[in-house]
């Protein structure tokens, strides 16, 4: 079975935005996502996690170059001037290409 290009994109942001994320992945015409807590040390100092409402979360999403673009241009414009949040991608190759 041949392998097809994707995008794989991580967001890491404020647990605060987990509604708002994801319902941008939907509106982008993402099928699916992951979620994980997360905690970390960063340019805001210690997230511990130990109150979820104010720890951080992990989103990873696959999806087609197109649907990346347009996620990510739109996680620059409207969502990172609003939250504590980063994002990056990754180019991968999937081997069940209807699933994303």
């Amino acid at each position: 079975m041949p392998a097809h290009p994707m995008k794989l994109v991580t967001i890491i942001c404020e647990a605060l935005a987990h509604a708002a994320v994801t319902r941008l992945l939907r509106e982008v015409g993402a099928h699916g996502w992951t979620v994980f807590e997360v905690q970390g040390v960063g340019a805001h100092g210690e997230r511990t996690g130990e109150m979820a409402e104010l720890g951080n979360i992990q989103v990873e999403v696959i999806v087609p170059a197109a649907v990346c673009d347009r996620l990510m241009e739109r996680l620059e414009k409207d969502y990172f001037p609003k939250y504590g949040m980063v994002a990056y991608e990754a180019d991968i190759r999937v081997r069940r290409p209807g699933k994303f």
